[in-house]
């Protein structure tokens, strides 16, 4: 008898169940396991409607791409462009390949909506149908009959938290990660609770899952410790059994991986994604073990409070404890692996959405064991107390949620038209026809833009990453762009303005002329050089198409961020002048 089998003997129906009776229920649960895992997903696609069409500018990084790769101009960011591994998410960019190859993106609409736009939306909301669907086998384990209920309160618990939502529906790689992370915790969780965890099958594919997320985040390399922990807290037969089937997973995860960083090496000669040199990642310390703080503040401290309660209760005293183990295990491990990363510029934890699937799954098994075991008054004491330490959890998510709405992550289609488009209109009134652009945003930039691109914050420019890294080599960085690129036009904003020093430098003002220079702040904002400048009338006429058409753009992008632009993000599309 396995450490389960009790769990399996405690479902009333199960002893006394009658043979006919058995193939309608057995048809009766998978309908109602399918309209939870719809039902999950639909709520989770109606919350996401309250994002329209926002897709995140970083997202069109990887989107460009997708698309030179689809054309057959290998890993470049543009046409023309050296290969620089300038994406994260290498199994994100095939499946958006794939979906170029097959004309469900980067090619017009799909049902009247930007492809570009809806096809990455539909392959999160497709990850989330497949999280759930993993979720209900999970739950089916341990909650035979009621394992559809589990599956609907996993999938309603995600749909509420605008974290993961928002992230899903984002056009990055969170969903296929939030997949690929839930399918390790489901094969450890089912193999431990079947007693099959010391298998080559579960340890070469649990090697395979973990390649496979560390090719779509890079801190994914963190769950290569899973299957290892695990075996530690469930081994029966010896810790050098365990030791072998660890070391085979380990070999299986180094064959894949292992060969994707010899194939990076060979192609970009670093042993680093370019966007994890540029970002300089470092070791850990107090502050990483404090940070994981503010996702309980996010998500409530009652209700985590209430939740961990539990959890830990089932640790002690669920027939399944050793299976939950599985889900624990990777959830601290995600903990940790967002406590350790260079702090997210970007709003609502983007690196927490594995954690967000596995405290919900693990949360709400651990509830209905409870409810499983406790008496009936006892059940209906702790259903108020999770649903009281609940409320005040949903009422922050409202207020994240409506200010988010209010003020999104910058999106692509901002930078599309004002840095893309707006730019190219800059060059075709000057009569450039080859060109080049310094920025620090490269994602709807990249997908419109017919000149050249460098990138400040260097996520896709090997030297700028190198010099960034380079203990902030900022004035290295200077001499770099002044006396070696020499780009046609620089952009510079936001924080890049004060922390790089390129638009206060001398030397703007010796080679550049100003197109627009926004009034507060540091100096900020488009120039031009100004051995590209022939006739001093065009530029008095792209600085007042600047003054006027530039600014309405960035009025209306930061006023409806949550707009697309257009059918398509097409090379070489200019702005009309407008006022």
């Amino acid at each position: 008898m396995t450490a389960s089998a009790p769990t399996a003997v405690t479902e009333p129906d199960l002893p006394g169940e009658a043979a006919p009776e058995a193939p309608r229920r057995l048809r009766y649960g998978w309908l109602a396991a399918a309209l939870a895992v719809l039902a999950g997903v639909a709520a989770v696609a109606w919350h996401a409607t309250r994002y329209g069409h926002w897709i995140v500018d970083d997202a069109a990084i990887t989107f460009s791409y997708a698309r030179s790769v689809a054309d057959g101009l290998g890993p470049v960011l543009q046409p023309g462009a050296p290969p620089v591994e300038g994406f994260s998410n290498p199994t994100w960019m095939i499946l958006l390949v794939v979906g170029k190859l097959t004309g469900l993106f980067d090619h017009g609409t799909l049902f009247g909506l930007p492809d570009y736009v809806l096809f990455p939306k539909l392959l999160g909301l497709a990850c989330t149908a497949g999280v759930l669907v993993l979720v209900h086998f999970v739950a089916r384990q341990v909650f035979h009959r009621h394992a559809w209920a589990i599956t609907l309160a996993t999938g309603l618990t995600l749909a509420a938290i605008p974290s993961y939502v928002i992230w899903v529906v984002s056009g990055l790689e969170n969903s296929l990660l939030a997949l690929l992370v839930m399918g390790l915790a489901a094969l450890l969780f089912i193999s431990v609770h079947r007693e099959r965890a010391l298998t080559p099958k579960v340890a070469i594919s649990a090697g395979v899952l973990v390649a496979l997320i560390a090719l779509t985040r890079p801190e994914g390399l963190i769950y290569a410790g899973a299957y290892p922990i695990v075996l530690l807290f469930v081994r029966r037969e010896g810790f050098w059994r365990s030791f072998r089937f660890a070391l085979l997973s380990v070999v299986s995860f180094g064959v894949l991986f292992g060969g994707y960083v010899l194939w990076r090496y060979s192609e970009f000669h670093r042993l680093l994604a370019n966007p994890s040199v540029a970002k300089k990642q470092g070791l850990p310390d107090l502050e990483s073990v404090l940070r994981p703080r503010e996702l309980v503040e996010y998500a409530g401290v009652a209700a985590v409070v209430v939740l961990a309660a539990v959890v830990i209760w089932a640790l002690v005293k669920a027939p399944w404890r050793q299976s939950l183990v599985t889900l624990v295990v990777p959830f601290a491990l995600g903990v940790i692996a967002y406590g350790v990363l260079v702090p997210d510029w970007m709003a609502q934890f983007r690196f927490a959405t594995p954690i967000w699937v596995l405290g919900a799954l693990a949360g709400t098994l651990a509830f209905a064991e409870l409810l499983r075991t406790v008496r009936i008054r006892w059940r209906a004491v702790a259903t108020v107390v999770v649903v009281a330490a609940a409320i005040p959890s949903l009422v922050g998510f409202t207020q994240h949620d409506e200010e988010f709405v209010k003020h999104p992550t910058i999106p692509a289609c901002l930078v599309g038209e004002r840095f893309g488009r707006g730019f190219n209109t800059y060059a075709d009134m000057l009569g450039l026809q080859q060109a080049s652009l310094l920025l620090p945003d490269l994602g709807g930039s990249s997908m419109t833009s017919r000149l050249d691109l460098v990138d400040m914050a260097g996520l896709v420019n090997a030297p700028i990453a190198d010099l960034i890294h380079d203990d902030d080599n900022m004035p290295g960085l200077r001499d770099y762009v002044f006396d070696q690129v020499k780009p046609t036009f620089i952009h510079s904003w936001g924080p890049w303005a004060a922390g790089n020093g390129i638009s206060l430098d001398p030397r703007l003002d010796r080679d550049y002329y100003p197109i627009l220079v926004y009034p507060e702040g540091p100096r900020q904002g488009d120039f031009v050089r100004k051995d590209a400048v022939h006739d001093p009338a065009k530029l008095k006429a792209v600085q007042r198409y600047a003054e006027t058409t530039m600014m309405s753009v960035e009025a209306q992008r930061f006023g409806d961020g949550l707009a697309d632009c257009g059918p398509t993000l097409a090379r070489g599309g200019t702005v009309l002048p407008r006022g």
